[in-house]
């Protein structure tokens, strides 16, 4: 089972594959912006699309708190760029 989750605590969302971490999404929060800083999945998972999914639910997430993102990380942008969706979130820094 495939789990995406904000964790507060650790300013990331995590994407976890039955219980365990496999990548994270990392944050700060400015304001009324998202700025996500990092996306990494541990090499044992990659090639599963896991990147992806982490990113569109943690901006499906930030939509629904109403937030903007700012998309330091460079792997959010291009997905951004492939998703028109969310381009309507985008605010720069």
């Amino acid at each position: 089972m495939i789990v995406v989750r904000n964790n507060p605590d650790m300013t990331r969302y995590e994407v976890l594959v039955d219980g365990t971490l496999a990548g994270f999404a990392d944050y700060r929060l400015v304001d009324d912006r998202v700025v996500l800083t990092h996306t990494e999945v541990d090499v044992a998972h990659e090639g599963r699309g896991l990147g992806s999914r982490l990113v569109g639910e943690a901006l499906d997430d930030v939509r629904r708190q109403g937030r903007s993102v700012v998309p330091l990380c460079s792997f959010v942008a291009s997905y951004i760029g492939r998703h028109a969706e969310y381009a309507d979130l985008v605010r720069h820094p």
